[in-house]
């Protein structure tokens, strides 16, 4: 398979991280890039996204797609096919696709259906919904996300048979 970036987006506890992970370890020389580990790396002064956030709070949001998709473009020059996922929504998934124009971008949209979203955010080791509801999210998910590159409904699927029905996709 050529060298690409996947990038990965979908409402949170979709199945990025898993899928990525996965998807990067079938790519032969892989990265797994996690764009919030840019927003984590902010130590004081961090300001989190919310269902209301602050100018700094979407500054800070820019940065880190900025920084991720520095980080891929970095990893593609020397060699290595990319899976980068992150929450991109709306126009921050065109901000994200503009950023990596130049660049074999592989999209795909993990959209399982709500009902699954809230039974694996239940089961996760972390609370990613925090002032919205899963509903809420993924309505609005859907409503403002264009409907480009390859949208995936993973409801009745292991994360192995999405990877695969990934790869099959672009081959």
């Amino acid at each position: 398979m050529e060298k690409a970036i996947y990038l990965i987006t979908g409402v949170m506890a979709s199945g990025k991280s898993t899928v990525s992970e996965l998807l990067a370890s079938k790519l032969g020389k892989a990265v797994h890039l996690r764009g919030d580990i840019f927003r984590r790396m902010i130590v004081s002064g961090r300001e989190d996204m919310s269902a209301e956030p602050s100018d700094e709070a979407v500054r800070q949001l820019y940065l880190r797609y900025q920084l991720a998709a520095n980080a891929a473009k970095t990893y593609y020059e020397n060699d290595f096919s990319v899976v980068l996922q992150d929450n991109y929504y709306g126009a921050e998934l065109v901000y994200m696709m503009d950023q990596l124009k130049d660049y074999p971008v592989q999209l795909v949209v993990l959209c399982p259906k709500v009902e699954v979203i809230k039974e694996r955010e239940k089961s996760r080791g972390k609370i990613g919904y925090t002032g919205f509801t899963v509903e809420n999210l993924y309505s609005e998910f859907l409503k403002v996300t264009p409907q480009i590159g390859f949208w995936l409904d993973s409801s009745e699927q292991s994360p192995e048979q999405s990877v695969n029905e990934i790869l099959q996709h672009f081959r």
